[in-house]
């Protein structure tokens, strides 16, 4: 795990800069440009066979180098207007920059480690939905449902097809996951994740339950990763 710091942010101005001087095949804004892509590789070297990037919600410089750098994207979105604006919003930049970015490649310094940046998206993640009885209760319903055709348009760019499907029934939808509300302070407290919180920690009467629905979510979620990917799990993990 390399956490991030809030310098990176005096880091943005020499991102934004070095992208149309990758034009004319300066080899200086092409180094720039890999930073990222050329730390995880350092950083990963002989023993990490998978690195996840956790970048914040905008498309700006940094993280436009940092999914540069990657092979996949995993969509987090939560049931309102700002997701689904953002989802619409989103799509088109990834789709842009995935072409760009290979039209630069014959342009790349020889001997430079040079990333793809194919930025497939293989699905999204429905978070923060509220359920009642078991299904999401109609505030969060009605924003669900308009997710699918836009992931489709926006962000795969395909015609709709005849009948579209709901979240839950949506392959491209890999989870859907929950507030757990009452085992974030516990987790925070105990410097665990969720669904690692023992009694000692705190998780008894109800919270072992949760404790227990939030680790089959994240298994489900690792699995649908997983397969999307191309990653192959260890066995009975």
């Amino acid at each position: 795990m390399l956490p991030g710091d809030l310098g990176l942010s005096r880091f943005e101005d020499k991102l934004s800069d070095a992208w149309p001087r990758c034009h004319n095949a300066d080899e200086a804004a092409f180094r720039t440009m890999t930073a990222f892509h050329r730390l995880m590789e350092a950083s990963a070297a002989g023993w990490a066979e998978l690195i996840l990037i956790d970048v914040g919600p905008n498309l700006g410089a940094i993280n436009r180098s940092a999914l540069i750098a990657s092979d996949c994207v995993c969509l987090p979105l939560a049931p309102d207007l700002y997701s689904l604006q953002g989802l619409k919003n989103s799509g088109p930049t990834l789709i842009q920059w995935r072409a760009t970015w290979a039209g630069l490649g014959p342009k790349a310094p020889s001997g430079l480690s040079f990333p793809a940046g194919s930025m497939n998206p293989v699905g999204y993640v429905v978070m923060g939905h509220g359920l009642r009885e078991g299904r999401p209760i109609k505030a969060y319903q009605r924003w669900m449902d308009k997710i699918p055709p836009v992931y489709r348009t926006a962000v795969l760019a395909e015609a709709l097809p005849l009948q579209i499907p709901k979240v839950a029934d949506d392959p491209h939808c890999l989870s859907q996951l929950k507030h757990y509300r009452s085992l974030m302070p516990l987790a925070t407290e105990a410097h665990k994740p969720m669904f690692h919180l023992r009694p000692a920690d705190g998780a008894i009467g109800a919270h072992v339950e949760a404790v227990a629905d939030c680790a089959r979510d994240f298994l489900q979620l690792a699995s649908q990763l997983a397969q999307s990917t191309g990653v192959v799990l260890p066995e009975n993990d």
